[in-house]
């Protein structure tokens, strides 16, 4: 690989952008697509497939051999609420390759002696994501119950696009978010939202909810999960 395109490829990796390189099995030749580039031919237009599937891939284009290297951001998880689930929750997520931040402003939760090895952000979710903006490749599960701490991750990840966001709570608390979305003129924003979070496992303890959110994020991630 020629060093400016590995150059050019680390760079879109420091900045969380997806790209995908282009190589001609037959020449060697080399072609770096990027996410945010309009497909100018056939050439281009199955980068962005490839890049839209996340999956390295063989492609025939016109008589041509061509692999397409997909290089796509690491999967984060942000867990919203230094909680009981979220002690679970982020060293399995963790085990599963994900990336995983806790975000919360009372330092009495968030305590590094109650989440070893993980990530701790103690601020209000606003100011967090500023400093740290999420993207496509981010699943974000509310856990605090509290619309102060909560909602400002949820329209933040809704204005991100991020592959899951996921609320804990009743219908009942779901109902009131639902409502503040209508009335913030986000009435089409609680279909992506899925709550209760976690697939429908019967699950009780915080353990179980953990492992319910991480299938339900992974099965997600993967394109198998459903919208309740």
């Amino acid at each position: 690989m020629r060093r400016d395109l590995l150059a050019a490829m680390q760079a879109e990796a420091a900045t969380r952008r997806p790209c995908a390189l282009a190589t001609d099995l037959a020449s060697g030749a080399q072609l770096l697509f990027r996410a945010a580039d309009a497909p100018q031919d056939a050439l281009g237009a199955a980068a962005i497939e490839a890049l839209r599937a996340d999956r390295s891939a063989l492609r025939r284009i016109g008589n041509r051999d061509i692999f397409f290297t997909v290089s796509t951001p690491a999967p984060r998880l942000v867990l919203i609420g230094a909680v009981h689930v979220a002690q679970a929750l982020a060293p399995m997520a963790r085990l599963a390759g994900l990336d995983v931040t806790i975000i919360d402003p009372r330092s009495a939760f968030a305590d590094a002696a109650r989440f070893p090895d993980t990530r701790l952000v103690i601020q209000w979710p606003q100011d967090a994501l500023k400093a740290e903006p999420l993207d496509e490749y981010c699943a974000v599960a509310l856990l605090t119950h509290d619309p102060r701490i909560d909602d400002p991750a949820l329209f933040a990840a809704l204005a991100a696009g991020c592959r899951y966001i996921g609320a804990l709570g009743s219908h009942r608390t779901h109902a009131a978010r639902c409502e503040r979305l209508a009335a913030a003129g986000r009435v089409e924003a609680a279909s992506r939202i899925h709550a209760p979070i976690g697939l429908d496992i019967g699950a009780e303890t915080p353990a179980e909810i953990a492992v319910a959110i991480l299938a339900e994020v992974v099965a997600t991630m993967r394109g198998r999960a459903t919208m309740r």
